[in-house]
């Protein structure tokens, strides 16, 4: 055996082939040559011969078939190896290839394994053979080097990791065996040699000769089987054989390689446990369940059954992870599923099908009602705390149930229905389940086409900024502007907020969408402050996913610098809900931007859920009482009271108040009589496109009649004029 690298000769017309299957042959340590033709190797291997061939069947000129015969036939170039390649995958390829003396097929594309295996093997053979060749010379010329030579190659037999036979057909007996073999089946070299290869593949003699007879006779060229023999204990070993047949004088040599398949399948049975079932709980993944799914449904149909598909999604289990950690939201979640195995019979299916989606496959003969029993069997089981790590941890889910075949038929469809109907009962609230309807698909759809409408409306610059101003009580005058968000939808006109901005906030849309309404705000502040209008304060609404996956900080102050403003005369608007998301992050961010100068105001201030003490901890200047509590703060005595304590908590922590959704004189005295710092709604303007509202900021004066009542009792809350010049 050569302790140098075989060298591999590549003959290919595609460069790109020749360079593939050098990338592939490096790594492994063989030396590559390349030809482009059959004339262009043949005098290549004229000059150096290589250990091996890779050979392309379809060239120009000279085919693979014709190299091969010309090689075979030469004797000096007889015994190398080739490896036929080609995207042909007919038998009369195949046997032409045979014919003209190639060793093994490649089928294009390469797969790597297997182009290593099978050099691998056919170099070993060549060595091999080489050797028997040299071995047979040897015996008739010195029987003292023929006995050193038999240790070399015995030394160099030991050395691989492969068993190896050299079986004589005259004999039938084994004439050498390399450690490995005798380590494999607990024999020992002495006893193989008393043996026969028929003893330990427990197969006839006959049997065994006729195979060999077929390997001498070329029929079988480098036979590769998947077969089990047997070791000295008694038990069975699974091996692929590699087999071929060297002339020695007057008998033939059967040359068997045997590579233990244990390990091998082993890890294919564990890539088998990767590719279908999930790590963390243990549960049939998506993959699996699909298959699963397919099978039930053929078997509900043979057997006229039903069949319920139970998607389940757990509530506010990102919570779990940020708070906790993601390593008791794993804990979670594999002790949940436990749960759900819990609740269903055997013959059910229960799968995880990725983050915190599981899913259920139910089997029912005529238990039309089990679907809702399970579904309301789990909401039982979670009512009993996760104890993980010392801390119990409690949580709910939502369940959407479809049934074939009343909704569906199609696995992807039953899945896709269930999901729905899960999506319908969060919006009911949460911690419950709904059956799939035919008015939920329909609203789905028209969902869709809504999301692929928004995608190409950011793409296509489909949105607009309206305005609706501010006014400061106390002179009248138009202080500032909120900046709301408009859609122009070819076809359809402007699209009402409500419908479309939850949808830019649950597909993250909103970050690049709340950059640009930055951006054109920043634009059209600077417009004015150089023109007849002078400097007007603009409020943008921001989103709790802008501080998140966006860079919020880095939009505000590049829109500042680009557009030349103070930082003074944008105002952003927070909701209380997106101040308590990831609260040290966006806390940061607003003392940044604060310093720098921007006004930050809470919107629709008293509906969420954030302390007096909480909020001290953030840079605010303004509260902006919900439309909730001023629609009915002069009828309903507990509106007034909130509204009335926000002013003064407001006041008494030095921040200016605004109502918003003012719409009547009386609800105008109120906030006059309580001293509210600034209003807007319908009373004074609806939002505004931008050519209408320039307008008005053009003008004097605007007249505003009926502001207040006659018997306030200051002076300033008498009825005023608004003044439509900024202050």
């Amino acid at each position: 055996m050569s302790s140098t690298a075989p060298t591999i000769l590549i003959v290919d017309d595609e460069i790109q082939n020749r360079k593939l299957l050098e990338a592939l042959l490096r790594p492994e340590g063989y030396f590559t040559r390349c030809a482009s033709s059959g004339e262009e190797a043949l005098a290549s291997i004229a000059e150096h011969a290589p250990d091996l061939i890779l050979l392309d069947i379809m060239m120009p000129g000279m085919d693979g078939f014709e190299v091969a015969v010309i090689l075979k036939a030469n004797p000096a170039t007889s015994n190398i190896p080739i490896i036929m390649v080609t995207a042909l995958d007919d038998r009369s390829a195949r046997l032409a290839g045979l014919n003209a003396g190639a060793e093994e097929f490649l089928t294009k594309p390469v797969d790597r394994a297997e182009l290593w295996l099978r050099v691998r093997n056919l170099l070993r053979l060549k060595a091999f053979g080489d050797f028997l060749q040299n071995h047979s010379v040897i015996l008739e010329q010195e029987v003292q080097a023929r006995t050193a030579d038999l240790q070399r190659f015995r030394s160099a037999m030991d050395a691989t990791a492969d068993a190896i036979f050299l079986v004589s057909r005259n004999t039938m007996r084994f004439v050498e065996i390399n450690a490995t073999a005798c380590s494999m089946l607990g024999y020992t070299r002495q006893e193989l040699f008393d043996s026969s290869p028929a003893e330990i593949g427990e197969v006839s003699l006959e049997a065994l000769e006729n195979s060999y007879d077929n390997i001498i006779a070329g029929q079988k060229i480098d036979v590769l089987v998947d077969t089990t023999i047997r070791r000295k204990d008694g038990t069975y070993l699974q091996v692929e054989v590699h087999q071929q047949a060297q002339k020695s004088g007057n008998d033939w040599i059967i040359v068997g390689v045997a590579r233990d398949l244990t390990e091998r399948k082993e890890s294919a049975q564990r890539l088998h446990q990767l590719a279908h079932y999930d790590v963390l709980t243990g549960l049939p993944n998506r993959t699996l369940f699909y298959e699963a799914l397919k099978n039930a449904l053929i078997q509900a149909t043979d057997s006229d059954w039903l069949l319920a598909v139970l998607f389940v999604d757990l509530d506010h289990f990102k919570n779990i992870n940020d708070t906790l950690g993601h390593a008791i939201g794993d804990e979670l979640l594999n002790q949940f599923g436990n749960r759900l195995v819990q609740c269903v019979r055997p013959r059910d299916t229960v799968g995880r099908l990725g983050g915190d989606e599981f899913a259920l496959i139910l089997l029912m003969h005529d238990e039309s009602s089990y679907p809702t029993l399970v579904a309301n069997k789990i909401r039982e089981v979670l009512r009993e705390p996760f104890e993980i790590q010392d801390q119990e941890v409690t949580i709910s889910a939502s369940m959407g149930i479809t049934i074939y075949p009343d909704d569906a038929t199609a696995h992807e469809t039953l899945i896709k229905y269930a999901d729905t109907a899960m999506y319908r009962a969060k919006q009911a609230g949460r911690d419950t389940y709904r059956f799939f309807t035919a008015q939920m698909n329909a609203e789905v759809l028209a969902r869709h086409d809504l999301e692929v409408a928004l995608h190409k409306a950011v793409e296509n610059k489909e949105f607009v900024l309206h305005y609706q101003p501010k006014v400061l009580l106390k002179s009248g005058r138009i202080i500032g502007l909120e900046a709301l968000l408009r859609w122009q939808r070819p076809g359809y006109g402007l699209i009402s907020p409500h419908l479309f901005i939850p949808i830019l906030e649950e597909t993250g849309l909103i970050v690049r969408v709340g950059s640009w309404a930055i951006t054109t705000a920043c634009q059209q502040i600077g417009q004015w402050l150089h023109g007849a209008i002078g400097p007007m304060q603009i409020s943008v609404n921001v989103a709790g996913r802008q501080f998140i996956e966006g860079d919020l900080e880095g939009d505000v102050l590049k829109a500042l610098l680009d557009h030349d403003i103070p930082a003074d005369l944008l105002e952003l608007e927070l909701t209380e809900g997106s101040l308590m998301v990831n609260t040290e992050r966006t806390i940061t961010i607003l003392k940044n931007l604060k310093t720098r100068g921007v006004q930050i105001s809470i919107d629709d201030f008293g509906t969420g859920y954030s302390s007096l003490a909480y909020l001290r901890r953030f840079p605010i200047d303004k509260l902006k009482i919900d439309i909730a509590f001023i629609r009915e703060v002069t009828t309903n005595p507990d509106d007034a009271a909130i509204a009335l304590a926000i002013i003064r908590m407001a006041h008494s922590l030095k921040l200016e108040v605004i109502a918003e959704g003012v719409e009547t004189e009386a609800q105008l005295a109120f906030l006059l009589r309580y001293h509210c710092d600034q209003i807007q709604g319908y009373y004074f303007s609806p939002p505004l496109p931008l050519l209408e509202l320039e307008q008005i900021l053009l003008s004097e004066t605007l007249d505003l009649v009926g502001m207040a009542d006659s018997n306030t009792e200051r002076q300033d809350e008498l009825p005023i004029t608004f003044k439509s010049a900024p202050q």
